[in-house]
């Protein structure tokens, strides 16, 4: 699949399984909500405690499986390595990540204070490889 369109898929569908590798080689999996930021990056609100997080300093591959609203029917998966961007450089972005996925939030200001409060980072994913390359 190429790559381009994998980050149009994901513009329209925003549901996904991220895997991320624990200390021991297992995967860790996590629901996450995924966009497409400017740059074409996949991006994804967390906290900083979170173990996907952990996972991702430790060890920066990252996989997603992503999928629509409805669960069946067209999905794809991509692998790339994953940036964390903590705050306060991510409140812009965290802010992009909310407009992108909802639209303009009623109270800018109550929503910064709550990033901050929750602790919020972003996952930035450069995408390396997408598929299915084919169905079968």
């Amino acid at each position: 699949m190429d790559i381009d369109a994998a980050r149009d898929y994901v513009r329209d569908n925003h549901r996904a399984v991220l895997a991320t590798f624990r200390r021991d080689g297992t995967p860790q999996l996590s629901p996450v909500t995924v966009g497409v930021d400017t740059d074409g990056r996949l991006v994804i609100s967390s906290r900083e405690t979170a173990y996907k997080v952990r996972n991702l300093h430790r060890d920066p591959r990252a996989g997603l499986c992503v999928f629509p609203d409805a669960f069946f029917g067209p999905w794809i998966q991509v692998r790339g390595r994953a940036r964390i961007i903590s705050l306060p450089d991510a409140m812009e972005p965290l802010v992009d990540y909310y407009r992108t996925l909802s639209g303009e939030h009623p109270d800018w200001e109550d929503y910064r204070a709550a990033m901050v409060r929750d602790q919020r980072c972003l996952i930035s994913i450069e995408i390396e490889h997408a598929g299915p390359d084919r169905s079968g």
